[in-house]
């Protein structure tokens, strides 16, 4: 596969290094910041484009990656399906449900795959539970959480865009939380309704949330809560808990760290004491499950059909964020119907 890449920030580094050890070429790259983006196209063999439009439409680019802020999603996107491209877009989808609603539909209307980068969906702790809850092992699903007390400097925040609603689309849920959102409904199901209270600028001067809580009622019937914050330092690993009428099992970081379960059978649990988390360091997250996502992507691509991580997958994390923002702008409940896309 041969990949365009805009924005020549951090996360495409780890991008590219996935791309490199999966077999993709990095072809072309394209940065608002000139020299930037040279450093990056001379560091991996690429050529820099100035203009993100003809990037898109580059004869030897088969799938483009957007690595920008998540404002700047539409755009792109189609031009590059215009042109017959695939898109890859950083998480979150967009900084809001509408921009997200058309994203998918104009990229199924041009016949392309929309690939949104969830690479924890691609953790081993994630693979086998993706088999095992559905499986019966954990019994029924009586309660599902997610809690992401992270630590972010005033440095992190120093420039005006970041926890911006313009810009980001909001703080630590949209940007640090979204993650475990989307293992959430990975695991557990759609959420019917959410219940949610923030604290604005807790620590940091910014103008969005880095401190929220939240309560999720399942579609399934099960409960659960997800706790999201930039504020805590030092900052502890995320960690995701599912109770089951049968057993308990905790994810912390990206490994599965407990697995208990009474009267267990079957594929033995991959249970790991060590854990990789970004919980300080934004950049402290593994290769490995890039490496996987990007595989499925490129799988998809060639059999035409719909990657783990799809446009579809990314929208409805989206659409729970922004229901629990609602709830905590006007402090009552928020019901999120199962609407098709």
């Amino acid at each position: 596969m041969r990949v365009g890449i805009i924005g020549c920030g951090a996360i495409s580094a780890k991008h590219i290094a996935a791309y490199k050890n999966v077999g993709y070429k990095v072809t072309a790259v394209t940065d608002i910041d000139p020299q930037r983006g040279q450093q990056v196209a001379d560091s991996c063999g690429a050529q820099f484009i100035p203009s993100y439009e003809d990037l898109c439409r580059h004869p030897e680019v088969d799938f483009i990656d957007v690595c920008t802020f998540p404002d700047f999603r539409l755009q792109p996107l189609k031009i590059a399906a215009d042109a017959g491209k695939h898109v890859q877009v950083q998480k979150p989808i967009a900084t809001n449900i509408e921009t997200a609603r058309e994203m998918v539909r104009y990229m199924r209307h041009k016949g392309v795959v929309l690939n949104v980068v969830s690479q924890h969906r691609y953790d081993d702790s994630m693979r086998f539970l993706a088999k095992a809850i559905p499986g019966g092992r954990l019994g029924k699903i009586l309660q599902a959480d997610a809690y992401v007390k992270w630590y972010r400097s005033a440095e992190y925040y120093s420039r005006p865009i970041k926890g911006s609603w313009a810009t980001e689309g909001g703080g630590a849920l949209i940007n640090q939380g979204i993650h475990q959102v989307d293992m959430l409904l990975y695991l557990i199901g759609n959420v019917s309704e959410v219940f949610g209270y923030w604290q604005l600028g807790a620590l940091h001067k910014i103008e969005s949330e880095d401190v929220i809580t939240a309560m999720l009622k399942y579609a399934n019937g099960a409960t659960g809560v997800i706790q999201a914050s930039t504020a805590f330092w030092p900052g502890y690993p995320e960690r995701i808990e599912i109770h089951g009428t049968k057993g308990t099992c905790v994810i912390t970081g990206d490994k599965l760290t407990r697995w208990d379960v009474e009267n267990d059978a079957g594929e033995p649990a991959p249970v790991e004491s060590e854990a990789m988390s970004g919980a300080s360091d934004p950049m402290a997250i593994p290769l490995t499950p890039f490496e996987r996502q990007f595989e499925d992507f490129g799988r998809a691509i060639r059999e035409k059909n719909s990657p783990l991580t799809s446009g579809e997958a990314g929208y409805r994390a989206l659409e729970l964020v922004t229901s629990i923002y609602q709830s905590c702008r006007e402090g009552r409940p928020v019901a999120i119907a199962d609407a098709a896309l």
